[in-house]
């Protein structure tokens, strides 16, 4: 099927391909592009201790989010957050410990669960939303604000196992032996979710992303209880106050599980992972959303020539269609600065014909 190609001289690239129009050249912006990888992250970083200290106070999540902006030109700026603030504002203890991550007192019975208070997000993530509203006036006219959130599934297992780096054991044996506990967390989540991003658009979010980074540990059997129905819950309520909101889901490590993914979320753009072949996305996914993706975040770390080669792999396979690039999962602590530099000048040196 003919695509119409996006008139970039007047709207904003991301924008446009999420809205369904091919782009001459490929709007880009990557996961974790404001982070340990810059040194100018690293010394605003180094001025609040406390990890949620620092998300949380909207002047650093400004300049954070800002900062790769301004130094490569991404085609978006996005939300310098963590999608652990949702259990942090429902009342879960939730901290940072440098050299582990996120550490959580785990839920362990549903009365952990009941005592969980959603309605709390409001209040608690005020500050996210002056951060909001700060960055959105620090952009210019072609670049677009990107709210998000983790989705449920993901989120639950921090929630459950205590802490990330994990194969999600507990939550799994969990979702055998008593799925209705996991379903009233998954009712909790999809509640202060959906509020958050809501609150998100209100205060200048153009598009939404929901990160369900651990979709690939979901018991076989329990990708629609688990993963698309809580999503598509989220995603119906956001619409119900914003209908024209674009949103885009990452289902990483889902395979050919991503089709009926995009089908039964209806989101507008789906992220792909490294591992996903790419002309199967192009014959299965791009028909029907925009996609997103996939350079492996090792070759951006090794950069060079065979990054070269697998940056122009992608972008002719996928940019005839409407795509964005980014990579398959988040930029590396390791990544050196100058290879986003050589990767942002090789895309938009790209065009389709």
């Amino acid at each position: 099927m003919p695509y119409p190609a996006s008139d970039t001289d007047n709207a904003k690239p991301l924008l446009s391909v999420l809205g369904g129009n091919c782009a001459k050249i490929p709007p880009v912006w990557l996961m974790r592009q404001a982070g340990r990888y810059l040194a100018e992250y690293r010394a605003l970083r180094a001025r609040v201790p406390d990890f949620l200290t620092f998300c949380y106070t909207p002047d650093m999540a400004i300049e954070a989010t800002l900062q790769p902006v301004k130094k490569y030109r991404f085609d978006a700026a996005i939300l310098f957050s963590d999608i652990l603030v949702i259990p942090d504002a429902m009342g879960q203890s939730v901290r940072f410990e440098e050299g582990v991550g996120p550490v959580l007192e785990r839920l362990r019975d549903v009365a952990d669960i009941e005592r969980l208070q959603p309605a709390r997000v409001h209040h608690h993530l005020a500050p996210v939303m002056r951060a909001v509203e700060g960055i959105a006036g620090g952009l210019d006219d072609r670049t677009t604000l990107i709210g998000f959130a983790g989705a449920p599934w993901t989120v639950a297992l921090y929630m459950v196992e205590g802490r990330g780096g994990t194969e999600g054991e507990t939550l799994r044996r969990w979702s055998y032996e008593d799925p209705l506990a996991i379903e009233l967390l998954m009712d909790r989540l999809v509640e202060a979710t959906s509020a958050y991003l809501i609150a998100q658009v209100r205060h200048g979010a153009e598009v939404l992303q929901l990160f369900d980074s651990w979709a690939g540990l979901v018991p076989d059997g329990f990708f629609e209880r688990w993963i698309i129905a809580p999503t598509a819950q989220i995603i119906a309520e956001v619409r119900r106050v914003y209908p024209d909101i674009p949103i885009i889901g990452f289902p990483r490590n889902t395979g050919l599980k991503m089709e009926a993914y995009l089908h039964g979320t209806r989101v507008n753009g789906i992220g792909l992972d490294a591992g996903v072949p790419l002309e199967w996305a192009r014959t299965c996914l791009q028909p029907h959303v925009a996609v997103q993706g996939n350079l492996d975040n090792q070759l951006l770390v090794v950069g060079g020539q065979v990054m070269d080669a697998a940056v122009d792999r992608i972008c002719r396979i996928l940019s005839d269609r409407p795509f964005i690039f980014n990579l398959g999962h988040g930029i590396l602590p390791q990544t050196p600065a100058e290879h986003v530099a050589r990767l942002v000048e090789r895309i938009r040196k790209s065009r389709t014909t």
